[in-house]
């Protein structure tokens, strides 16, 4: 079955039959949708995929996050197939459907947010997510302004590409809205030279200070919003310690934390969420966000606070066509049935485990690893030109990507700076499957340098 299978390749990249499929991508496409990778998928299960040509490949990428469950779970299309033989759909403003009240009744037992009471909002995607956030966030504090970190990823909407540090992905699209700002994300890899780790978080936290004081006055901000563990920013975990402190701040001037776990949720990290961590050490977020692997692969998100954050919203302002759409939220449920019963935030820790090890000899070996870190199976292994001196490396990152594709491994880069590799792959991937990919990567990596 292609689920256990090991990656075989039978053609390079890209095949014969990918060329065609690609020239026609080319002609009906925008070319800014880009195109990473030269392969094009026929099939795929578990953390396998097979393209056109017959090349079997090692999926680490796992759509950027999507695939935690993996390809073509069966649970997953037995749901899918019972609700489009009922309906496809019933917007929720006109005509109700259980499916949604359904999956809201589970969000609010699953997500560890503030408050006994919780409500769930559904919506189509991570960046819309991210913007209902707000809405919700200002409409239940009456305040204007959000503050942000460097680094940061939030989505491509004019409010959540103003969020989103890094402004290639907004070049052009101005002006933007008033009210974001921005400060430093705690990069312990390139905190200021000499300090210690907690010397730096003490640095990174009265930064956020600062803010009330050169920015904006507390009293002004709605919220404070970032990632558990930063994702296009170079997969950089927030210290527990800084996490803690946000939310003493928020708590001290009635600031509502929003945690962005539209790639860190669902059993990524070793939790079905990464604020479980932030729960058990009694820093949970007032509201969260998920989305990516909440449906496995079909598009649904969602926004989940303490009822009286939800209920402040102004009627009108949140709400649309196909949020909550019935095929995606039966999957939903499913999604949350297999991984609660199959423990996957388990196989997540027992993976990083194994990966952690293999990263951290890489580190000790080889000049151009710079350093290992991550949260759980969400891991970013960081090159550099060398040791000292930290230099951004993102053209041996290039190198090895390519490299492992025409190998059969799908491998990511990632970091404001392009020289992080990020690791992502399903979380049902088999030992032997993990035990092939570590080989590629080590091979490329040689091959690289």
């Amino acid at each position: 079955m292609l689920r256990d299978a090991l990656p075989k390749m039978v053609t390079s990249l890209p095949g014969p039959r990918t060329k065609e499929i690609l020239a026609r991508r080319a002609e009906c496409m925008p070319g800014a949708i880009k195109s990473v990778y030269p392969c094009v998928i026929e099939r795929g299960e578990g953390a396998m995929f097979e393209d056109v040509d017959g090349n079997i490949i090692l999926d680490w990428a796992g759509g950027v996050g999507v695939m935690n469950i993996g390809y073509s779970r069966p649970e997953l299309i037995d749901a899918v197939s019972e609700q489009t033989g009922k309906y496809f759909h019933s917007m929720m403003n006109i005509i109700t459907h259980e499916r949604y009240i359904e999956l809201a009744e589970k969000l609010n037992e699953l997500v560890p947010v503030k408050g006994d009471k919780k409500k769930t909002m559904l919506v189509n995607s991570g960046a819309e997510a991210n913007e209902n956030a707000i809405k919700i966030a200002k409409g239940f504090t009456g305040r204007p302004n959000v503050i942000v970190f460097s680094g940061s990823f939030h989505g491509r909407t004019l409010m959540t590409m103003t969020m989103t540090a890094r402004k290639s992905y907004a070049h052009g699209m101005g002006p933007f809205p008033d009210g974001v700002y921005r400060t430093e994300f705690p990069y312990l890899y390139r905190k200021p030279e000499g300090y210690t780790d907690a010397q730096a978080i003490d640095y990174y936290v009265a930064k956020i200070e600062k803010m009330f004081i050169e920015a904006t006055p507390a009293d002004n901000v709605a919220a404070i919003v970032f990632e558990p563990v930063q994702g296009e920013g170079g997969f950089v975990p927030a210290p527990i310690e800084w996490v803690k402190a946000v939310r003493a701040i928020c708590d001290k001037h009635g600031i509502l934390m929003i945690v962005d776990e539209v790639q860190t949720g669902w059993a990524r990290t070793g939790r079905m969420f990464a604020s479980n961590y932030y729960q058990e050490e009694g820093c949970a977020p007032d509201v969260l966000v998920t989305a990516k692997s909440m449906a496995g692969g079909l598009p649904i998100s969602a926004v989940v606070a303490r009822a009286e954050i939800i209920n402040g919203a102004i009627p009108g302002t949140i709400g649309g066509t196909y949020c909550g759409n019935a095929v995606a939220c039966a999957s939903a449920l499913a999604v949350i049935d297999v991984m609660t019963k199959e423990d996957f935030p388990a196989k997540a820790r027992k993976i990083a485990d194994k990966c952690m090890k293999t990263f951290n000899e890489w580190k000790e070996k080889y000049e151009v690893v710079g350093d290992v870190r991550g949260l759980g199976s969400m891991i970013g292994i960081e090159f550099v030109t060398d040791k000292k001196t930290k230099g951004y490396n993102a053209d041996i990152v290039n190198k090895i990507v390519d490299l492992a594709l025409q190998k059969g491994l799908v491998l990511e880069n990632a970091g404001t700076y392009g020289n992080v590799m990020r690791f992502l792959s399903p979380l049902c991937i088999t030992d032997a499957q993990l035990d092939r990919g570590l080989e590629i990567f080590e091979e490329c990596i040689k091959e690289c340098m």
